[in-house]
C-alpha cells in the first residue's frame, strides 16, 4: 500500500500543487489548513509523513510539531517543515521542537521529492504499509464517585474501592482523579506523576489518544493504574475545559475492565455529561442533617441527567463518632433509597494507611471498614458480571 502524506499548510495554492505532485510520486496525500486540523489529521490518519506549514494562523507548525511529539501516537512520525522562514533562527526552532528535516520555500519540486523520499526510507514507516489489525476497544464498566460538596471522603472512598476490587477480581483496573487543582492521591499514595492530567487537559480533546492515555497511567502496589490529579491550585480552572475532560471521560471507559472515576465534589459540566457515561454512580455522604439534604439535591438533579435510579447507590462516610450523626435507617428512610456502604470511623485506620502511603486495605485488611469496602467491591462485581452475561 502506498506510504500516506499528510500536507498541513493555510494556503490551499500549496496544498493543491505539493499535493498533485506527490499524488504523481504514488504516494496517498491527506490535506489539513490549519495547525488543529492537522493535529486531528494526523491522530485519525495516523500518515507515515508530515509536510507541515509553520506560519498558520491559529496554532504554527512549532507548536503542532510539539504536541505531536508529545503524544506516544504520532512521536514518531517524521515531520518535514515545508516553509517561507529562511532565517537559521527559525530553522534551529524547527529542529528544537522536534522536526526531522527543513525546507524553504520555493523549492523545486525534485528537491522536495528527494527529500521525502530520504525521510521514509529513514523512517520505520517508509517501509510497505500493511493493514493494521483493528483492536477492539471493550468498554469497561466504570463507577463514578462524586458528593454533593468536598471533604466527605471520596477521594479515600474511590482509591479504597479500586483496591477492593483489584483485591476481589485481579482484573485490571483504572482509577482515575478528575480534579485537577485538588489533588489528593498523588501526595497519599506516594505517586510522582501528578501533572498528565493538567497537561492532557490544556490540549485538545483529538489529542486525548488510548496511546497518550496509557503511557501516563501510574501503577501502585495495590494493583490499579492510576490517573492523578494535580494540587496546583490554578489548574482547577481547567476542568472548565469540558470538550476535552469529556473525550478524556470517553477514553478511560474503555481502558480497563473496571475504571473507578474520583469526579470530586457538586456537578461541574464535565460531570454532568460523564455520569451518563458511567455503568454506576456512588454518591457519598455523611450521617448529617445538611449532608442528606444536600445529597438529596444532588441526587434529583443527577436523575434530570437521565440516569437510571437504579445504577445510583450510596455510601455513608462516618468519619467520627457523636450522637449528632443521624443513625443508617434513618438516612435511608431519607433519602428514600438503600445506602450500599455503611463505614464505621475509623480516623486511625486512615493515618496509618497515609503514613504507608498506601491505601486503608492494604494497610490492615482485616479492620472492620476494610471488610465493608470489600462487601461494596463484590456487589460492584457482581452488577459487572450481570452485566457481561446480559451482553453475552
Amino acid at each position: 500500500m502506498a506510504e500516506k502524506i499528510l500536507i498541513v499548510d493555510d494556503d490551499v495554492d500549496t496544498l493543491r500543487l505539493v499535493g498533485l505532485m506527490l499524488e504523481r510520486q504514488g504516494y496517498q496525500v491527506v490535506a489539513a489548513t490549519n495547525g488543529a486540523q492537522g493535529l486531528a489529521k494526523a491522530f485519525e490518519e495516523r500518515p507515515d509523513l508530515i509536510l507541515l506549514d509553520v506560519m498558520m494562523p491559529d496554532m504554527d507548525g512549532y507548536e503542532v510539531t510539539r504536541r505531536l511529539r508529545k503524544n506516544p501516537a504520532t512521536t514518531s512520525i517524521p515531520i518535514l517543515m515545508f516553509t517561507a522562514k529562511t532565517r537559521m533562527d527559525d530553522k534551529v526552532m524547527g529542529f528544537e521542537s522536534g522536526a526531522d528535516d527543513y525546507l524553504t520555500k520555493p523549492t523545486h519540486p525534485t528537491e522536495l521529492q528527494a527529500h521525502v523520499r530520504d525521510l521514509l526510507a529513514r523512517s520505520n514507516s517508509g517501509r510497505p504499509r500493511e493493514e493494521e489489525p483493528q483492536v477492539e476497544e471493550k468498554e469497561g464498566y466504570v463507577i463514578g464517585v462524586l458528593a454533593a460538596r468536598g471533604g466527605l471522603g471520596v477521594s479515600t472512598l474511590a482509591s479504597n474501592l479500586a483496591a477492593a476490587i483489584y483485591a476481589r477480581s485481579k482484573a485490571d483496573v483504572v482509577l482515575a482523579e478528575l480534579t485537577p487543582g485538588q489533588g489528593s492521591l498523588a501526595m497519599s499514595l506516594g505517586l510522582s506523576r501528578q501533572n498528565d492530567l493538567s497537561e492532557m487537559l490544556q490540549g485538545t480533546a483529538i489529542e486525548i489518544t488510548a496511546e497518550k492515555l496509557n503511557s501516563v497511567f501510574e501503577a501502585h502496589p495495590f494493583g490499579a493504574r492510576i490517573l492523578s490529579a494535580s494540587e496546583n491550585p490554578r489548574d482547577v480552572d481547567l476542568a472548565a475545559r469540558t470538550e476535552t475532560m469529556t473525550a478524556l471521560v470517553k477514553r478511560l471507559t474503555t481502558s480497563a475492565r473496571f475504571v473507578v472515576l474520583d469526579l470530586g465534589s457538586g456537578l461541574p459540566a464535565f460531570v454532568q455529561k460523564a455520569l451518563p457515561l458511567c455503568s454506576e454512580t456512588i454518591l457519598v455522604l455523611e450521617g448529617s442533617e445538611p449532608s442528606i439534604r444536600q445529597t438529596r439535591i444532588l441526587l434529583k438533579e443527577i436523575l434530570d441527567l437521565n440516569v437510571d435510579a437504579k445504577t445510583v447507590f450510596f455510601a455513608l462516610n462516618n468519619r467520627q463518632r457523636s450522637d449528632t450523626q443521624v443513625p443508617l435507617a434513618k438516612v435511608q428512610e431519607r433519602l428514600n433509597h438503600p445506602v450500599a456502604a455503611s463505614l464505621t470511623p475509623a480516623l486511625e485506620l486512615f493515618s496509618r494507611a497515609l503514613n504507608k502511603s498506601t491505601v486503608a486495605l492494604v494497610a490492615q485488611p482485616e479492620h472492620i471498614v476494610s471488610q465493608q469496602i470489600l462487601k461494596l467491591a463484590d456487589s460492584v462485581i457482581e452488577r459487572e458480571k450481570a452485566r457481561r452475561e446480559k451482553a453475552e
